[in-house]
């Protein structure tokens, strides 16, 4: 989300300079008015582990100097905003700093008091702090003494992208006929709850003919590999590993399953609705801000494996009440373009520097 946002503020005629250890994989190629700055951190015995935090401090200490960036923008609280403040400390303070939180950094770190007091020192020094939902805002002002104003700014999609319509010509290598098209992208860690997709995916083939694609990898892939195998599914259920570009995957199915444990904003739902796709998904987090209950989809709770399948069942075989979320779906999305969140920012950014 931050390769694009700054992608789309190069189109807008911003310099934009990427600080960090490995240029984005999306930023490969030249770009007019985008430049990356490698974070280079040196091994010295004197240190157990490397000093990321500092190495990233002196460069961006660097990028202000040298190429008089103005302002940095920052996505998660640590190590970044710590680094940014440091930088700030080392520049003489005229530089301006905010803060994007999503997620990881709030509801895992925030629970480890390893980590909270330099979290909340980092979001109080910075000029100005995003969320990117209102229930990652709410959480973050509960777990934490912030005395900065938290604006919620939500993630966003870039709507000429992720459009109906695409990757159609991909649905014979799956289905044939009537059959139907289920699809999940996550990084296959336990709070996304894949093995929860596989389920609710079996209780669902018997009422529909489909097949599931599960797109993405991560320290729970074998385990659902071998629940797959335990359920005499593996003729149903096709395993793509990551993709670099999942757009015309998603666009090519008919439902999106995310029963998630837990979700700060849900942006994968947010691609499918783009799509034009429905979504059966948790009533968790900042979900509910994204999916409408019963125009978009359905949101239950994560442990609803039958009513997640019931639910599903009544999209995928309802033609008429698919094409209406589908419908609503694409025009919930257009709440969330590309267009419309970069000028939240850009009003952000102008009014920090007129200060």
């Amino acid at each position: 989300m931050a390769t694009e946002l700054g992608r789309s503020l190069a189109e807008r005629g911003h310099e934009i300079h990427f600080i960090s250890y490995q240029l984005p994989f999306r930023l490969q190629g030249s770009r007019e008015n985008i430049f990356f700055h490698e974070v280079q951190v040196p091994s010295y015995p004197l240190f157990r582990d490397r000093p990321y935090v500092l190495a990233l401090a002196n460069k961006i200490v660097e990028a202000v100097r040298y190429r008089k960036v103005e302002l940095v923008h920052v996505h998660y609280a640590i190590p970044h905003a710590t680094a940014a403040y440091l930088a700030k400390e080392v520049v003489g303070g005229g530089l301006k700093v905010v803060t994007t939180l999503h997620g990881t950094d709030i509801t895992l770190l925030g629970n480890d008091p390893s980590f909270a007091e330099i979290i909340a020192f980092s979001i109080n020094k910075s000029d100005a702090v995003t969320a990117v939902s209102e229930y990652l805002r709410r959480e973050t002002l509960r777990l934490f003494p912030i005395q900065r104003e938290i604006k919620t700014i939500y993630n966003f999609v870039d709507l000429e992208e992720y459009r109906p319509g695409r990757g159609q010509h991909l649905r014979r290598r799956w289905v044939s006929g009537q059959g139907k098209l289920l699809v999940h992208v996550s990084n296959f860690r336990r709070v996304k709850r894949v093995d929860a997709v596989v389920r609710v995916f079996h209780r669902l083939l018997g009422r529909i003919e489909a097949c599931l694609l599960l797109v993405g990898d991560g320290p729970e892939s074998m385990a659902v590999r071998r629940l797959v195998l335990d359920l005499g599914i593996e003729d149903r259920v096709f395993f793509l590993g990551k993709q670099d570009r999942v757009v015309d995957i998603i666009a090519a199915a008919d439902l999106m399953l995310l029963p998630s444990e837990q979700e700060s904003f849900g942006l994968v739902a947010l691609e499918a609705m783009a799509c034009g796709v429905p979504v059966v998904a948790s009533s968790v987090g900042g979900l509910p801000e994204v999916v409408e209950d019963g125009k978009t989809g359905y949101l239950l709770p994560p442990d609803r494996w039958d009513e997640m399948a019931q639910k599903s069942a009544e999209i995928l075989a309802n033609p008429r009440l698919h094409r209406t979320m589908s419908r609503q779906a694409r025009e919930r999305s257009r709440l969330f373009s590309v267009r419309r969140i970069v000028a939240q920012y850009e009003r952000i950014y102008r009014s920090l520097l007129e200060t």
